[in-house]
């Protein structure tokens, strides 16, 4: 079996300094920290193509589970959030391991939880790596730009927003869980056609074959649509003015057409965009040697 494909590659770590147990990869004790967030329908599984290069390269890489995600519990508050995930991450790299600054690395869920962090913790994003990830609207400045994925595209966020009890019943067996997060990873076309093989893509869902993290991970969508799933306002705002890079993997059938001109805007202070031919949306696997590249260059 390739390294990629371990479930053991690497130790796991757990602290709960929010009243719950958070699992994470702690790899490259004493570097800088260096703090790698993922988004749905992803666990910390997705870095492992990232997390040797950037250890060895001089960075104390931190890569946790979100509460509700992988080997973490559900959130005892019931809530899964974007604020949450945020003062979560906080808890764990300051309060936890004692970091008085981290940079972040991050697209999907991931990208609104660091810029959330960024904001609501005033200095302590250092820098940030922003890749194929939610953003900020603003009306005037992103005026005539392509701001609106496909139609098509949408259901999934629709039905997890809004019904999300009635579609965790609907999963009721591990394998139709299981499938239904495949389709994510190849019928769905959010990563570039052939980026993922059956093997890599039963490495990604076996996680979600949970019933209860598979139902707490549709928690981001709800909050969009349910203030009583909102543990508090998000922090994220336009413009942010923390330094970012911005990465597009354009072969993404379910994120903004213009990403990358968005991001501009967004980022006042931002490297970049870069385009990342034949990549699509899940850039730390589909283009990893790009991404650990533009971290060592820029970050390092």
């Amino acid at each position: 079996m390739s390294d990629d494909l371990r479930p053991d590659r690497y130790r796991i770590e757990h602290a709960s300094p929010r009243g719950f147990r958070q699992a994470f990869v702690h790899e490259g004790a004493g570097g800088t920290p260096l703090l790698l967030v993922h988004g749905w329908p992803e666990t910390r599984r997705i870095w492992w193509r990232n997390i040797d290069v950037l250890a060895a390269a001089g960075f104390e890489v931190i890569a946790p589970d979100l509460r509700g995600f992988g080997d973490s519990d559900v959130g005892p508050d019931g809530f899964h959030d974007v604020p949450s995930h945020a003062r979560d991450l906080h808890a764990l790299v300051h309060g936890h391991l004692g970091h008085e600054r981290v940079i972040a690395v991050a697209g999907d869920l991931g990208g609104p939880v660091i810029q959330d962090l960024s904001l609501r913790f005033p200095g302590f994003v250092e820098r940030m790596v922003l890749f194929n990830s939610p953003l900020p609207f603003d009306a005037g400045k992103m005026a005539g730009m392509r701001t609106r994925p496909p139609r098509e595209s949408s259901d999934y966020f629709a039905r997890q927003g809004r019904e999300p009890d009635a579609l965790a019943a609907e999963l009721a067996t591990e394998g139709e869980r299981r499938r239904y997060i495949s389709t994510f990873y190849t019928s769905r076309f959010w990563g570039h056609p052939g980026a993922f093989d059956p093997a890599a893509v039963d490495f990604m869902t076996e996680p979600f074959a949970d019933g209860a993290r598979l139902r707490a991970s549709f928690g981001g969508y709800e909050s969009v649509f349910n203030p009583a799933a909102r543990s508090e306002p998000s922090a994220m705002t336009s413009p942010n003015a923390t330094p970012t890079m911005i990465l597009f993997g354009p072969s993404d059938h379910v994120l903004y057409p213009d990403f990358d001109r968005m991001a501009a805007v967004v980022f006042p202070n931002h490297v970049g965009p870069f385009l990342l031919r034949d990549c699509g949306h899940f850039v730390q696997w589909e283009a990893a040697h790009a991404l650990n590249s533009a971290i060592i260059a820029w970050c390092g």
